[in-house]
């Protein structure tokens, strides 16, 4: 327990007064106090399970989409017909080797340099990642027992769906705070995101500070099959295409350009401007998160209503960002599957529509066989490999992910979602916001809104934060880092405490 904060009393004191000084200054900043989104469900964030019927976009997007490869059509042509045959030779390889294409780690291994070097190179083609035992069973049951109990003891608490609960609206539990403040995790993540690098000299950002970000937990009973969440992915849509979005820090430029092998899914400093949220959607995420996760609280084989991930990474990146400027020229109808996918049959749109396939303000990026037919789905959709209690489990921010549209096993499938965040200058601004709802017990500001936990009985409080490591509370945005490291990480750091308020 850190010396100066050894009650209750004593850290609301200062945590409080720290929060109101963090209402001033930074305009990312928003709310001195607390906010939050109108009241929902993890339905909210997608059109397929909440059955509403997209309208079209309007006409400025058919306008961004002709400004954003204008004086390239020749190069971007080039590129899509170069992409297609990549992407239909790496679908076989994908469904040959099924889930052992997923590359895992021991935690006891991330520190040693003679396993990670394979490691790193699958991680870096695929997106995604399992390393396993980063906590013990024990610990990961003992969170997942404890869950059970806080939403017995609070019967009103919001779930998806409402008559048959998987996803609960919870993000305060004493386990989640427990979880996201465990040291293995938190070296994990750094880990992780050490895969990354940036082009720019000195940007304030510092992979090796991560900050939590609380996201709901998953408890999925066998037989399920109405939490199928198909192909998607998250961090906004169509900001993908909006200057005011991705654009702002030139994120896909260079797929946008036709310049494939240019793009580079891991360089991280363009991604400090970009925005990923122009529209209020509950659940669309503010922080950069480098990597989406999930801490493991049951036993889950393929099958068993767990998480698939699309091991195309980068090249469906690209294919989903170009297939907008498409279109066919035949078929499908009548016409033979390969005949029809075939790059001789696809043009470049003479005229652009305002089309954004699978894309709408407010909403995730939703991806099916219909609108992305070359990525062959059913295909290149894998289920990641078994998992325990106490494996973590990340994808790369880009990556397309689904979860098993039913539960086949005989056990319940349950995550607490976590993601990896490294300590940027908005993500520090966005946990002073999250702080602030922490305090209050509703929902972190990103997600539907409403009273949350503020009269959960066992609600995780300052409290228990006092209990963890000065890592952990630094993490949590409720102590001050110490100012060390290369300029670009100081930078980060000062940047982290000005707008924490200390």
């Amino acid at each position: 327990m850190h010396s100066t904060l050894r009650s209750p009393n004593r850290l609301c004191q200062p945590l409080c007064s720290t929060i109101s000084r963090a209402g001033h200054g930074r305009r990312g900043m928003q709310s001195a106090t607390t906010d939050s989104k109108k009241e929902g469900d993890i339905s909210s964030v997608f059109s397929s399970l909440s059955g509403e019927v997209q309208k079209p976009l309007p006409q400025r997007f058919a306008e961004q989409k002709q400004r954003l490869i204008n004086g390239n059509e020749d190069a971007v042509r080039h590129a899509w017909n170069s992409l297609l045959p990549q992407i239909r030779r790496e679908v076989e390889e994908i469904r040959s080797t099924g889930p052992a294409i997923v590359p895992e780690l021991d935690f006891k291994d991330i520190n040693h340099p003679d396993t990670q070097q394979d490691f790193a190179k699958r991680l870096k083609k695929t997106g995604v990642a399992v390393i396993r035992d980063v906590v013990s069973e024990e610990e990961a049951l003992g969170w997942k027992s404890e869950i059970r109990e806080y939403i017995k003891q609070n019967p009103q608490t919001k779930a998806f769906p409402p008559d048959d609960p998987q996803v609960f609206e919870l993000y305060w539990s004493r386990p989640q705070l427990r979880a996201r403040a465990h040291p293995n995790l938190l070296a994990t993540q750094s880990f992780l995101m050490s895969h990354w690098r940036s082009s720019t000299p000195n940007a304030p950002l510092s992979p090796t500070h991560p900050v939590s970000y609380a996201d709901r937990l998953r408890i999925r009973n066998p037989g399920d099959n109405r939490f199928a969440l198909g192909p998607h992915c998250d961090g906004g849509s169509v900001e993908r295409w909006e200057d005011h979005g991705y654009g702002l820090g030139g994120v896909y430029d260079a797929v946008f350009h036709g310049d494939l092998a240019a793009f580079d899914p891991w360089e991280s400093s363009g991604r400090l401007e970009a925005v990923s949220d122009n529209y209020g959607g509950s659940g669309a995420c503010s922080m950069f998160r480098m990597f989406q996760g999930w801490m493991s609280m049951s036993t889950t084989a393929p099958g068993e209503g767990t998480l698939r991930v699309n091991p195309l990474f980068d090249r469906a990146t690209a294919y989903y960002l170009l297939r907008p400027f498409f279109e066919a020229v035949r078929g499908p109808e009548g016409m033979d599957k390969a005949e029809f996918l075939a790059a001789d049959n696809w043009r470049l749109k003479e005229e652009q529509d305002s089309t954004l396939h699978g894309a709408y303000p407010s909403l995730c990026l939703e991806l099916n066989d219909t609108l992305h037919p070359h990525l062959e789905l059913e295909n290149s959709m894998v289920n990641i490999p078994a998992v325990r209690p106490g494996d973590y489990v990340a994808w790369h921010c880009d990556t397309i992910h689904s979860v098993d549209t039913s539960h086949t096993g005989t056990t319940d499938s349950s995550v607490l979602y976590i993601p990896a965040t490294p300590l940027t200058p908005a993500n520090a601004a966005y946990l002073a916001r999250q702080r602030a709802n922490f305090l209050k017990g509703i929902p972190p500001p990103d997600f539907p809104g409403g009273v949350g936990e503020e009269h959960h009985v066992g609600r995780g409080s300052e409290a228990d934060l006092a209990k963890e490591s000065t890592e952990a509370r630094r993490a949590a945005g409720v102590e001050k880092w110490s100012i060390e490291g290369d300029e670009g990480v100081r930078r980060a750091l000062e940047e982290g405490n000005k707008a924490l308020g200390f």
